[in-house]
C-alpha cells in the first residue's frame, strides 16, 4: 500500500474495479469502501461461493472446480441482493443513505457485490453497518479497507462489531495487534493441510530436541517467505504454492516409510516450510494489512500462526507417548509402533495425494 494512498481517489477506484479476480477465504467477508467528498459511499464485497450457498441456500458454487457457475450467479441474483439489503446499509445519523443500482457479479470461486449510497441528504457521522456472513456464523470475520481523500484505514468486523464509523480514527495498535493474532491462529486450526504436514514430520520423533529443531525450522523458513509474500516482495502464483504444499504432506508421509531418523529432519522442515510460508501469506493478502501498522499486524499474524503450531504439537506428542506407554506391554523401555506410524503416514500421504491431484488439476 505504500503509495496507493497517495492517489487520487477517482484514481484509487478505477484501479479497484479492474483488479484481476482472486480467491475468496471461506468464513471470510471482504468490503473495500471509498468515501468521496460529496459524501457519496462506494462499496464492493468478496464472498466465497460456498458461503453464498450456505446463506441463501443457492447452489452457485461447484466444489470440484472450486468455481462459481457465472449462469447460477445471475439467476440467483434477486436472492443474493434481498440478502444484502437486509444485512448491509449505510447511513448517516440514524438515516439511510439512499442505495444506488446494485451489481452481483461471478468472481472465479466467489461474488462480488457493488453498490454506491448517496449520504449528501443526511447528517451526521457515515456508518457502515454490515453483518453478512456473521450473522449466520459467528467464527467469521468481515475485513473492511477504507478510502478516503488520500487516506487509508482498515477495520475488522465480527458478529459482536458490525459497524465502522468511515470518518473516524484508525483503530488502535492494540487492537489491530490482538485481531490479526487471533486470525493467525484460527488460520492455522483451519489449515488442515498445514496440521497434516506437521503431524507427519513428527510422527518418529520420542525425544523433545529433535521436536524442537523441527518446529524452530519450519518457524523461522515460514517466517520468512511469509514476510516477503505479505509484504509484495516476493509472490509466488497459488497454482503454484498449493500444489507445492501437497506435495510436501506427501513426501515427509512417504519418508516415513524409508526412515526413522527424526534428527536431522529439520533441514525438510526449513526446506517446506519456506513452501508453507507462502500458502500462509495467501489469507494475509486476502485481508491486507493496515498501511499505519504494517509490521506490528504482520508480527502479531505470525504469532498467532505460530501458537496455533506449537499448540498442535503440544497436544499430539503426549497422546503419542500415551500410545507408547499402551503398546510397551513385556518391554522395559517403551517405543513407538511402527505399525500406528504407518497407518497415520498411508493415511497422511493419501490424503495429501488427493490435495496435489485435485490442485494440480484446478491451476
Amino acid at each position: 500500500m505504500g503509495r496507493d494512498h497517495e492517489w487520487p481517489l477517482l484514481l484509487w477506484l478505477q484501479v479497484l474495479l479492474c483488479l484481476p479476480a482472486e480467491a475468496h477465504e471461506v468464513n471470510l467477508v471482504t468490503a473495500r469502501l471509498a468515501l468521496s467528498p460529496d459524501r457519496t459511499v462506494s462499496a464492493e464485497l468478496g464472498l466465497k461461493g460456498s458461503d453464498v450457498d450456505r446463506l441463501i441456500g443457492t447452489k452457485i458454487y461447484d466444489a470440484r472446480r472450486d468455481a462459481v457457475d457465472p449462469a447460477a450467479v445471475e439467476a440467483a441474483k434477486p436472492a443474493i441482493l434481498a440478502y444484502m439489503v437486509a444485512h448491509l446499509a449505510v447511513t448517516g445519523g440514524a438515516r439511510a443513505c439512499s442505495a444506488g443500482n446494485a451489481a452481483i457479479l461471478a468472481d472465479g470461486d466467489g461474488i462480488i457485490y457493488r453498490n454506491s449510497f448517496a449520504c449528501a441528504n443526511v447528517t451526521g457521522d457515515i456508518v457502515y453497518r454490515s453483518n453478512v456472513l456473521t450473522e449466520k456464523d459467528r467464527t467469521a470475520r468481515q475485513v473492511v479497507l477504507i478510502a478516503q481523500g488520500r487516506s487509508e484505514t482498515q477495520a475488522l468486523l465480527d458478529a459482536d462489531n458490525t459497524t465502522v464509523t468511515l470518518s473516524t480514527a484508525p483503530p488502535s495498535l492494540s487492537s489491530t495487534m490482538q485481531r490479526y493474532l487471533v486470525t493467525g491462529i484460527e488460520h492455522i486450526f483451519l489449515g488442515y493441510d498445514h496440521i497434516a504436514f506437521l503431524v507427519a514430520i513428527v510422527l518418529w520423533a520420542r525425544r523433545l530436541l529433535p521436536v524442537v529443531k523441527i518446529v524452530t525450522a519450519f518457524t523461522i523458513a515460514h517466517s520468512l517467505t511469509l514476510s516477503l509474500a505479505a509484504l509484495n516482495v516476493l509472490v509466488i502464483p497459488t497454482g503454484i504454492v498449493e500444489p507445492a504444499i501437497a506435495a510436501s504432506i506427501v513426501f515427509v508421509a512417504v519418508e516415513n516409510f524409508l526412515s526413522r531418523e527424526v534428527d536431522r529432519r529439520w533441514r525438510v522442515a526449513f526446506l517446506f516450510g519456506l513452501i508453507h510460508g507462502f500458502g500462509f501469506a495467501g489469507v494475509l493478502r486476502e485481508i491486507g494489512l493496515p498501511s499505519d501498522a504494517i509490521a506490528p499486524a504482520l508480527a502479531a499474524f505470525n504469532v498467532g500462526v505460530e501458537i496455533g503450531q506449537i499448540a498442535i504439537v503440544a497436544l499430539m506428542l503426549p497422546a503419542l507417548g500415551l500410545l507408547d506407554r499402551l503398546t510397551a506391554v513385556g518391554r522395559e523401555e517403551p517405543e513407538r509402533a511402527a505399525g500406528l506410524v504407518y497407518t497415520m503416514s498411508g493415511a497422511i500421504g493419501l490424503l495429501g495425494g488427493y490435495w496435489l491431484l485435485t490442485r494440480v488439476f484446478e491451476a
